[in-house]
């Protein structure tokens, strides 16, 4: 299908076995397929483009918007309902509170002349969300095809492993598709695809050739590169509209950039002004400090999760294992006070240097001190290496740095 190939780039694999999972509109599909990978890895993007371009009938939602059972549950029967009736004009509004009544309005509402003798998809965005509802949902989803003996699959998508979604009970076994993290080859030929028609295909390319040169290593989410690479163009061809330079003098034009770019990368991921305060900030040249709400503090701010990680591992290199109990928590019962306290008690944890410890305890620890549940997502884990990397960094004559 050439026309989805031009639309979904560098994803052929993952929309060749979705395509196979599919089969013809009237085959019974996989009961149900876990679609996970990293933030900005196109898995919302080539499962909604593919849906609409085979024109399958689906619905999709996400999980972050309905946070209740009964949200979730009555936004999928409504929408159904809505494709079902589309054809008369008319729908009325569907409720339900149990899953035993979805799975009985279900078989309803699909047993409608337009869906009956073709596979229904159900997309629920943000999955891992599923997991704070009610325990029999999980479960049921999985097992949907079954239980309302409809040709129906149910698509997750989400950005952790399935192995963390497993119920200890078990359950029925997804089919699950990894979309792995795009590499740089793979963001050029993107990026590069959304040039303005009234520039060339080459000198847009460049164009991203430099900025992914420059971000690359700080920064790999396709949506925030798109961003940065519309906001800093106007300033890239900006010598070729004031006929100082030509497309071809790339040199003169990295020169006009590189300062520039600089300033962008003091706010990558932040978003502290808005597209139209950073075109007067760089229409002006005015510094970054000057602007107020741009990063006007000496430092950048971490990533949320970062800060707690830090405070983590700073606990559980200085402070004995035996304590965590006692400090992390609430109801750990008396403390027997011994004389090995005594003995050591002129001695700072601080003068001795920070102590090795395991993931699982930097983990443990992590997950008290966040007042929030904290789902065990490759964000966490990549602002953990992120984190490592930067310590060993900037003291790399640390033989012993306390990280695992």
């Amino acid at each position: 299908m050439p026309h989805l190939e031009n639309v979904v780039l560098c994803r052929e694999s993952q929309v060749s076995t979705l395509q196979s999972l599919f089969g013809e509109r009237h085959h019974f599909s996989f009961p149900s397929i876990f679609i996970y990978g990293h933030t900005a890895s196109g898995k919302t993007y080539v499962t909604q483009t593919l849906l609409k371009t085979l024109e399958l009938p689906h619905v999709f939602v996400n999980c972050v918007e309905c946070f209740t059972l009964r949200l979730l549950l009555e936004q999928i029967l409504n929408k159904l309902n809505h494709l079902s009736s589309s054809e008369d004009g008319c729908s009325t509004e569907i409720t339900c509170e149990t899953f035993n009544d979805f799975v009985r309005l279900f078989k309803q509402v699909t047993a409608a002349e337009n869906l009956k003798d073709q596979t229904v998809y159900i997309v629920l965005d943000k999955a891992e969300y599923l997991r704070d509802m009610e325990a029999n949902l999980l479960p049921g989803f999985l097992r949907l095809q079954e239980l309302a003996d409809r040709n129906v699959t149910v698509l997750f998508l989400s950005e952790i492993v399935w192995e963390k979604f497993r119920p200890n009970t078990g359950c029925f076994e997804p089919f699950v598709l990894y979309f792995p993290d795009y590499s740089i080859g793979n963001l050029q030929k993107i990026l590069s695809h959304d040039h303005p028609p009234e520039y060339s295909a080459d000198f847009y390319a460049a164009y991203i050739n430099i900025l992914l040169g420059v971000f690359y290593t700080v920064c790999r989410d396709l949506k925030e590169l798109r961003h940065l690479a519309v906001l800093n163009f106007p300033k890239y061809c900006e010598p070729v509209v004031k006929g100082e330079a030509s497309e071809r003098d790339t040199r003169k034009l990295w020169r006009n950039i590189e300062p520039h770019l600089k300033k962008a990368m003091q706010t990558v991921y932040l978003r502290e002004v808005s597209s139209s305060q950073w075109e007067k900030l760089q229409k002006d040249d005015t510094d970054p400090g000057q602007l107020k709400g741009l990063s006007a503090h000496t430092h950048v701010e971490l990533p949320y999760y970062s800060k707690f990680i830090l405070i983590a591992a700073y606990l559980a290199s200085y402070n004995p294992a035996r304590t965590d109990k006692r400090f992390f928590l609430k109801h750990h019962g008396k403390i027997k006070k011994t004389n090995f306290l005594k003995k050591h008690e002129k001695t700072s944890n601080h003068l001795l240097g920070p102590k090795p410890f395991p993931l699982d305890r930097l983990l443990a620890i992590l997950y008290s001190i966040v007042d929030s549940r904290v789902a065990p997502t490759a964000n966490i884990f990549s602002q953990i290496e992120w984190n490592t990397c930067n310590y060993l960094s900037s003291d790399p004559s640390a033989v012993n740095p306390g990280w695992p």
